[in-house]
């Protein structure tokens, strides 16, 4: 039997490389890539984008076209992009709990 590989992705990893993907500087920051609403955007539609190839691949496989493998790596691609944008979400719901829980 063999065992599945599992990635663990930190937040702060998944900032520098979505910035370093997306043209920016990466950790050090920078006009490009600093700003932190603008890498956040990039994240989001990355995941969107990865989102509709997966669903082009999986449309063209349907229609007999497509090749498995490329829909296979598209879906997992996506379903990483989704995994990594909800993980993103919890820490800021969590962030905003511990916020509203601090002391005046």
């Amino acid at each position: 039997m063999s065992l599945i590989p599992t990635i663990t992705v930190t937040p702060g990893a998944a900032a520098r490389a979505y910035g370093e993907t997306a043209g920016g500087t990466g950790a050090a920051g920078g006009a490009a890539g600093g700003d932190f609403s603008a890498t956040l955007q990039r994240a989001i539609g990355g995941a969107v984008s990865d989102g509709h190839a997966a669903d082009q691949q999986a449309m063209s496989a349907i229609s007999g076209q497509g090749n498995l493998t490329d829909v296979v790596t598209a879906v997992t691609r996506a379903e990483l992009a989704l995994q990594t944008a909800t993980a993103i979400r919890d820490k800021f719901v969590q962030a905003y709990q511990d916020v509203m829980q601090m002391p005046i």
